[in-house]
């Protein structure tokens, strides 16, 4: 089964780049490519891809923008955002937005190719630095009332992989659980917070 990707970047070499990074990897098809947020809305729905690789920073309207108008019509579509700078409000309005992960367009092919994938299976990928602002922002006393006090230690530790940007895949490994018995984790952690996606798991877990 090939991962279908899409592209939405306003500078065309890294379009081209990417594309043709997509265009020769087992494994993945190119679904469309797009340089403004405005295109994207339009089109993307059409061709409903796996992936899309999203600048943030295109003109007119923001990729984030784009990602939570894309994302509360199509759930299924998951998004990774790619920028040039780490910056914390980029990052932050891009998971509020529904994005599934966030790199630095700086980042190997090898690496982008294993993030797309890691997208696709239910993964966060992200780079170390970011993710540590992530949690440096999120980070809160936790109060003996809130949902997390409700979790069971299994559950946290569970919480914990996926915070840090593992695939269920991986998370199964680590915790030496089947897959299954993960997937078990996410409905009931997915109940015990009342969220309805892993960002939104991620980020109340984050702020404790």
């Amino acid at each position: 089964m090939q991962i279908k990707v899409a592209i939405v970047d306003d500078d065309e070499g890294i379009r081209a780049s990417l594309s043709a990074l997509i265009q020769r990897a087992p494994g993945f098809k190119l679904a469309g490519e797009f340089l403004n947020g405005e295109m994207a809305l339009k089109e993307i729905p059409k061709l409903m891809p796996d992936v899309v690789l999203m600048d943030i920073n295109l003109p007119g309207m923001k990729g984030y923008e784009c990602v939570r108008q894309l994302k509360s019509a199509h759930a299924t579509i998951q998004f990774l955002m790619l920028t040039v700078y780490e910056d914390s409000d980029s990052l932050f309005n891009s998971l509020r937005a529904g994005a599934s992960g966030y790199l630095l367009k700086r980042t190997a092919s090898a690496r982008l190719l294993e993030a797309i994938r890691d997208v696709f299976e239910g993964g966060s990928p992200m780079t170390p630095q970011l993710a540590r602002r992530v949690v440096q922002f999120f980070s809160r006393p936790a109060s003996e009332s809130a949902p997390l006090a409700r979790l069971t230690p299994a559950e946290r530790e569970f919480l914990d992989q996926l915070a840090n940007g593992y695939a269920y895949k991986e998370i199964a490994d680590r915790m030496n659980i089947s897959i299954d018995t993960v997937r078990s984790y996410v409905r009931t952690v997915y109940e015990k917070l009342h969220v309805h996606s892993r960002t939104e798991a991620v980020v109340k877990y984050l702020r404790g």
